[in-house]
């Protein structure tokens, strides 16, 4: 065979086509026999030319995993030799790196089964050797070894990593160092131990120096392997970098700011910032290199990108990603130098400097929220000011500015309508279709959270939408759309009037069935819903069939954005129609169905090549079925489109089900399937709308089964399943969305269900409470490089809201059985009141306490020393939601603290009374003030004196604006005059007044009207005919109104 395969290896090199396309089908012939190993062999000894031997190393690899099983063990030994020979006495490094590839595939069978135990020794002494190529082969080795046989290295882990910290500094090769740094690169992906990777912190040095020198050498190619490993090494939970993470950045930033460099390189550069933003914040903080950082990247917000340049590689919008990212993680640090460079650069002549300000603006608007709410007047200065720019590309970065101001600055950007709107709809007439593009973005974002404020403009809005809407290309059409969704959902009934037009003329755009038409009838889908909401059930359903048959026939087109938007269409009809939408259910769920059926949208491209197969055209002889090589992931690619329209398909199934109740039946069991998989779907949008649809399938479930013995043994089947998976998803999602949508799902399932329906659960509640309570849980990981300094913490308000409302929850379901438990609760939830921590966190725990005082009751007695110098501090806090959740808890705590809160009840009026005066600008403060006081009166009248207290709390009533505080307010009122309390007797003029206004307010409940009629009854029987003058000088609206309460107690 030797002689035929060596005419056939030279044919093989041939330029002819014809003779190499023979000699390849030869070839593929003979490979089938093991005897082509030893044949191969031979040639890639004896071949004179380095051609032919770097072709037989190549077919080599190709073929030895099918037949080393059948060679015997000489042969075996015979190709190890071999091999090992030609690389340390080959002399043309293709051939020596196509050997290394060989032995690196034979290593992957043989060195676990301890058939080759001195390759290992073999290469350490090659690494060592005089000779530069043996060091490179012996690294080059090592890199790919990893790979394959990495566990065999273990026990050489620390000689290794000593000899690849030894190669990185060799002073005679440059060849040999970025081999080793390649063999780093290799060595970190395997490894994920933490003792083992943390080793390489003190490779970061020379790490550097190599990527320096490849860069003077204008080998970009190999500098960039230092940011995989540097991306390595910053993703590792180990404290790695320490105070490397300085000569990180420095690195990073001289790259990102080196325009002669290649874009992909600079982009590398930059990502590793935007990764040390996202996972190790702390870090940068602690080296105070935020500020650097945000020197370079502001600036390059205003670099001008190449017209042909791939958009995801501009340094513009990578800096743009990078600002966002620590502004994420790092407001307080992000905000002064942003604000500092919007406010000088919104004054330079360079447009693009203009631009890059706003830009910035918008940029940290939602990481910065806080700090910008409390800076709007000057922010909206420079973004309103922009509006007007004589450069297009300033004004479309402002519009977009302002509309990342409207999503994530509500509601305080609300307020400033006035000054706003006006600036948005003189935008919307730009001579620049851009601008006018991002104004509706623009005008969509503010309007959403608008309510009776946008009444003033609903006419001169709607008659410049509808206006776009019937002239405009399509791309303004569609963020014209979005913007009347907005100004429908503010303006609620006022909308009616312009309804009918609306959707004569959605109407139009639901049956467009061109390519380019699809995404605005996906928009015109999404509006009619939104219309349908604020119209109502009444004039909707008369004309809704044209509608949803249009909204079924688009599922045919093969659009997923249209598919998407019409499940949300088909999600507010379920809203609006209730229990009348049954009648759909066997035309949408299936629709439902098939979009959270579709492939999962992961596109992965196994490269099946290796660069060694296409050196001078060897690529033909690798299509062969034997290789069994294990296949190199390329490129792992995600389809948003599929995954938004799987998030609102799941949403919908949750939705169907929570409006048709038992109607639903039929879909349930499948629907679950479905749910329970989304529960723990790659991505977090999917599993959030999978959790709150849990809950509805359950609410469904129950209206099914109601009454009979079968349904309630299944509801608790489908019962089990969703606890388990909420308690799972508690403490082993990494999403704080989707962990707090658990904690409210359950909170509700204990308010609908009953404790009952929980308490086999309640152990591992109360287990993954105590997880999140102690910020242990997976998605509040945070970096480990540096400790978390508390003084600058940020309040959790997606996630510890919500597991904060857990804990009333389970009191009110348990009453004082809860005692045992919040024992085990209590001390986790008080670090959240330390001093340290911010306003919001110790309001939350003042809120907490007050509702768990509520339903818990008199347990709540052995807290009272502990807690009662926080909610009394709290009562004078700065913040009114401060203020107000203190006097609620006062309240709660004076009526269950029993007897041990008495000796406080001097120093608890004291803190009390400024919030009764007029130096208090909240009413709701004022309110729950009274509700304190009230509970107090109730718990232990003697122990207040009344003479001075009453006429102070009847100062402030009626209740202005929180109700939920009118029951125990006129509840105690009224029982003081029931039971003829002589000093309540002396306020009756004022009693009458503030009885009428109760009478004819909308917000108070019957029950609290009860009370009333109850107490001006018993008045009208002391004092007959001596109240006529205090009721003439009532309104007759007021006077009726108390007369009629008065009559049905």
């Amino acid at each position: 065979m030797a002689q035929s395969l060596e005419l056939l290896l030279i044919q093989f090199l041939m330029p002819d086509n014809d003779a190499r396309r023979q000699a390849e089908d030869q070839i593929k012939r003979l490979s089938k026999d093991p005897q082509v190993v030893p044949a191969l062999i031979h040639h890639l000894r004896t071949a004179k030319t380095p051609n032919v031997r770097q072709l037989s190393a190549v077919l080599l690899r190709k073929k030895i995993t099918g037949h080393w099983g059948k060679l015997s063990p000489q042969l075996r030994q015979l190709v190890k030799q071999s091999l090992i020979d030609s690389i340390t006495m080959e002399h043309s490094p293709p051939v020596r790196r196509a050997s290394a590839n060989v032995v690196s595939i034979i290593a992957k069978y043989a060195v676990p089964a301890g058939e080759w135990p001195d390759l290992l020794p073999f290469l350490f002494q090659c690494s060592q050797s005089a000779q530069e190529e043996h060091r490179e082969v012996a690294l080059i080795l090592f890199s790919s070894l990893t790979e394959t046989i990495g566990n065999s290295f273990r026990p050489y882990f620390s000689d290794l990593q000593s000899l690849l910290l030894k190669c990185l500094q060799d002073e005679t090769s440059n060849r040999v160092r970025v081999a080793a740094l390649k063999a780093v690169g290799s060595f970190l992906e395997f490894t994920h131990d933490e003792a083992e990777v943390i080793k390489f912190r003190d490779f970061i040095p020379s790490i550097l120096n190599v990527s320096r020198q490849c860069l003077a050498s204008g080998e970009e190619d190999v500098a960039v392997i230092a940011f995989e490993i540097f991306d390595e090494l910053i993703e590792s939970p180990a404290p790695l970098l320490g105070e490397s993470v300085k000569a990180i950045v420095q690195f990073s930033l001289e790259v990102c700011s080196s325009p002669s460099l290649e874009s992909n390189t600079r982009h590398q550069a930059i990502q590793i910032i935007s990764w040390l933003g996202q996972y190790k914040s702390n870090s940068l903080k602690k080296y105070k290199l935020v500020g650097p950082i945000l020197q370079i990247m502001c600036p390059l917000l205003a670099e001008s990108t190449n017209g042909d340049e791939d958009d995801d590689l501009a340094p513009d919008r990578a800096a743009a990603e990078v600002i966002d990212t620590m502004a994420m993680n790092l407001p307080k640090q992000v905000f002064p130098p942003v604000i500092e460079f919007a406010s000088l650069s919104s004054q330079n002549a360079n447009p693009k400097f203009r631009e890059a300000s706003v830009t910035a603006l918008g940029v940290i608007s939602e990481g910065c929220l806080e700090l910008m709410k409390d800076n709007l007047e000057p922010v909206l200065r420079i973004v309103l000011g922009a509006l007007r720019d004589p450069e297009q590309m300033v004004r479309g970065a402002a519009s977009f500015a302002l509309g990342q101001f409207a999503e994530h600055l509500q509601p305080e950007i609300v307020s400033h309508h006035e000054s706003v709107l006006p600036c948005i709809l003189h935008a919307l007439e730009d001579a620049s279709d851009e601008v006018k593009v991002k104004s509706y973005y623009a005008l969509a974002a503010f309007c959403e959270d608008m309510g009776e404020e946008i009444l003033p403009f609903l006419d001169p809005l709607m008659g410049k939408l509808l206006n776009s809407l019937q002239s405009s290309p399509r791309n303004i059409q569609e963020t014209c759309m979005s913007a009347i969704g907005s100004v429908a959902s503010a303006a609620e009934q006022a909308f009616i009037p312009y309804a009918e037009k609306v959707l004569e003329l959605m109407k139009i755009f639901m049956v467009l069935t061109n390519d380019e038409d699809l995404r605005s009838r996906a928009r015109a889908t999404e509006l009619s819903g939104i219309v349908a909401m604020s119209v109502g059930r009444a004039r909707m359903e008369p004309i809704l069939p044209a509608f949803i048959e249009a909204a079924i026939s688009g599922f045919g087109l093969e659009f997923s954005e249209l598919r998407e938007y019409t499940h949300g269409f088909f999600s507010n009809i379920a809203e609006i129609l209730d229990d009348g939408f049954t009648q759909y259910l066997p035309h949408v769920v299936h629709l439902a169905f098939s979009s959270c059926n579709l492939d999962d949208g992961s596109a992965v491209d196994i490269d099946d090549s290796d660069e060694d197969d296409n050196v001078n055209g060897f690529g033909g002889v690798s299509s062969d079925d034997e290789a069994h090589d294990e296949p190199r992931i390329r490129n792992i690619s995600v389809r948003t489109g599929v995954l938004d329209e799987k998030a609102a398909a799941t949403q919908a199934l949750g939705l169907f089900a929570l409006h048709t109740k038992s109607s639903y039946a039929p879909y349930i069991e499948e629907t679950l399937k479905i749910l329970v998989k989304h529960s723990t779907y790659f991505h977090e949008d999917v599993r959030l709308q999978a959790i709150i649809s849990l809950k509805h399938i359950l609410t469904a479930m129950q209206a099914v089964c109601q009454n009979h013995n079968e349904g309630i043994d299944k509801t608790k089947e489908v019962l089990d399943k969703v606890m388990k998976i909420y308690v799972k998803t508690m403490t082993e999602d990494d999403d704080k969305e989707v962990v707090a949508q658990a904690c409210t799902s359950i909170a509700d399932i204990i308010k609908d269900f009953g404790y009952m329906a929980v308490e086999p659960y309640m152990p591992q509640l109360v287990e993954a409470t105590l997880v999140l309570l102690r910020e242990e849980s997976i998605c509040q990981q945070t970096e480990s490089d540096s400790e978390i300094d508390e003084d600058d913490t940020e309040h959790d308000e997606v996630l510890m809201d919500a597991v904060s409302d857990l804990l009333p929850a389970f009191a009110k379901a348990m009453g004082p059985q809860f005692a045992s438990i919040f024992s085990q609760l209590y001390e986790p939830l008080m670090k959240f009141a330390k001093q340290s921590r911010p306003p919001q966190d110790r309001t939350m725990v003042v809120a907490t306490l007050a509702e768990v005082a509520q339903h818990m009751g008199a347990p709540i007695a052995g807290y009272v020393d502990a807690v009662i110098h926080l909610v009394l501090k709290e009562l004078g806090s700065p913040d009114a939601t401060n203020r107000r959740n203190a006097a609620f808890c006062v309240g709660e705590l004076c009526k269950n603290g029993g007897n041990s809160v008495l000796k406080y009840y001097s120093d608890v009026l004291s803190r009390l009374h400024p919030l009764f005066g007029e130096s208090e600008p909240d009413n709701a403060v004022r309110d729950n003030a009274a509700g304190a006081v009230a509970r107090m009166i109730l718990s232990h009248p003697e122990s207040i004196p009344l003479n001075q207290v009453l006429p102070v709390l009847l100062q402030v009533l009626p209740l202005k604006e929180d109700f939920e505080e009118s029951l125990a307010v006129y509840g105690c009122i009224c029982n003081l005059v029931l039971s003829s309390n002589s000093l309540m007797l002396s306020f009756v003029p004022q009693l009458v007044n503030i009885f009428a206004q109760v009478a004819v307010s909308s917000a108070e409940t019957p029950e609290v009207k009860m009370h009333i009629g109850r107490a001006f009854s018993h008045l009208i029987s002391l004092y007959g005919n001596q109240m006529q003058p205090l009721l003439g000088n009532l309104s007759p609206t007021h006077a009726n109104a108390l007369a009629a309460i008065a009559h049905k107690s």
